[in-house]
Parts: C-alpha cells; sequence; structure tokens
C-alpha cells in the first residue's frame, strides 16, 4: 500500500516539478521534507493559538493542519522512495510490528 502511495506521490510531485522548473536532486527531497516539517508547526502554532491566526475560521485552521500533515507524508513517502528505502518493512522492524496477515477467503 505504501509503495503504491509513493508512486502516485511521485506522479504528482515529478509533473509539478516539470511545471515549474524544479530540479528534483537528492538534496532537494530532504530540504522538501524539512520545509514540510516548518508549514506544519506553522500550522500547528496557529491552531494552538501560538502564532498569528492571519484571519484563518477554525475550520480553515483545522484543514490547514490535515493539508500540511498530507504534505509531510508525502514527501517522507517521496524521500523514502528516492531512496529505495522499503519503508512498510522498515516500519514493521523498527516498530517491531507484526507483518500483516492476508486473509484468503
Amino acid at each position: 500500500m505504501l509503495r503504491r502511495l509513493a508512486d502516485q506521490f511521485e506522479t504528482s510531485s515529478a509533473a509539478y516539478a516539470a511545471a515549474n522548473g524544479i530540479e528534483r536532486d537528492p538534496d532537494w527531497f530532504l530540504l522538501k521534507l524539512q520545509e514540510e516539517v516548518g508549514e506544519l508547526t506553522q500550522a500547528w502554532n496557529r491552531l494552538t493559538g501560538r502564532g498569528r491566526r492571519r484571519d484563518r475560521t477554525p475550520e480553515e485552521l483545522d484543514r490547514d493542519l490535515a493539508d500540511e500533515t498530507a504534505d509531510l507524508l508525502g514527501h517522507i513517502l517521496l524521500f523514502a522512495r528516492r531512496n529505495d528505502i522499503d519503508l512498510a518493512a522498515a516500519i514493521e522492524r523498527k516498530w517491531r510490528f507484526q507483518p500483516a496477515l492476508t486473509s484468503k477467503g
């Protein structure tokens, strides 16, 4: 599932980069990840009253937090994909998850 999602993010990201003349070199993937952490932090600060709300409604602040969380996830998946990281296997190993069982039914 993560690989398919990463592929979808890759398609979108590559199209965006091509349309805007952005070179996605190896550093770009890590730098974008850092940028998105900052944007998620900014959205959190606004939502929790630690930053300027900029006339955003509570619903807009909630949506901003969700959108920035989605961006961060996308860039984590892009980073893993670019670096040939099997993220599902790493999660199972690092978090000591049991491999998903498949049902035959």
